[in-house]
């Protein structure tokens, strides 16, 4: 599973956008399925709409950018509302934000690596009880399949 720092990666050069592409070429290849929850889109479009205000994206493109995402993203969506209990408790015991702790929270549940491009997030919780499922999208020994 992934986060939006990954897909984002997809479509704007940036650091990691290779490892990203990697592991978009394994999902288009079957060899990998991308679970997410399904406030992903809401928080891919929020990165998009924070490089516009910074002048990092011009406006047509960010529109390409989400009309594209929306026709070929190759993930599926879990529903908040199942994970949100468990993620609030993530939230607390880690202090983290919910919408953090909804990712860590479907991977804990199914038991899949969660990759993110979050290296603070996979730091703050690398030595907790759920660090066994973060991998930094950085470090393509701990998630790439070869």
């Amino acid at each position: 599973m992934i986060d939006a720092s990954v897909a984002v990666k997809w479509y704007i050069p940036e650091v990691l956008s290779h490892e990203a592409a990697l592991l978009l070429g394994q999902t288009r290849e079957g060899e990998v399925t991308l679970l997410v929850p399904d406030l992903f889109f809401a928080e891919f479009g929020n990165v998009l709409w924070k490089k516009l205000g910074r002048n990092e994206l011009d406006a047509e493109i960010t529109r390409e950018i989400l009309r594209s995402m929306a026709m070929s993203c190759p993930v599926k969506t879990v529903s908040c509302s199942l994970l949100a209990p468990a993620a609030f408790e993530i939230a607390l015991a880690f202090n983290r934000t919910v919408y953090d702790s909804l990712y860590v929270a479907l991977a804990q549940s199914r038991q899949v690596p969660f990759i993110t491009a979050d290296e603070r997030l996979v730091n703050a919780l690398r030595q907790t009880p759920l660090g066994h499922v973060l991998r930094f999208l950085g470090d393509e020994n701990q998630w790439m399949i070869r």
